[in-house]
């Protein structure tokens, strides 16, 4: 795991990952606006065959509204990204990006209470993937 991330190692599938990850994040208040299918996207455009692999941009409406409230140039972090990419062992890797990581580059000490709350809820997202 990167310093930046927050990451569980699973025995499902890929699909049963993105599957699953994706309800995870519901029950903690997050929608998925974007997901980029890397695998796809990198075969379209420079025909490189690469795992499977997705980039979900996952955003918390009331949170977002908080920290965009805080400061117009939040926006440039988000949504908050997690990926989920195939393991060669069949399983797979659920990450998202760590949210105190990410906004301590603000240097705004004020919005540490935010960033913390959204790891919180991005840490249960990712650990609930195991149950």
């Amino acid at each position: 795991m990167s310093s930046y991330g927050i990451e569980a190692r699973l025995s499902l599938s890929y699909d049963e990952a993105v599957e699953k990850v994706t309800g995870t994040l519901k029950q903690e208040g997050f929608g998925v606006l974007t997901s980029i299918d890397v695998h796809a996207t990198l075969k379209a455009k420079i025909n490189v065959d690469f795992k499977r692999y997705v980039i979900l941009g996952a955003c918390n409406p009331q949170l977002a509204h908080q920290a965009l409230t805080e400061e117009n140039d939040v926006g440039l972090l988000l949504p908050c990204n997690v990926i989920v990419y195939e393991t060669e062992d069949g399983g797979s890797v659920v990450s998202a990006i760590d949210p105190v990581a990410m906004l301590s580059v603000t240097g705004r000490d004020d919005l540490g209470p935010m960033a913390d709350e959204v790891s919180q809820r991005l840490t249960r997202a990712i650990e609930n993937c195991r149950s």
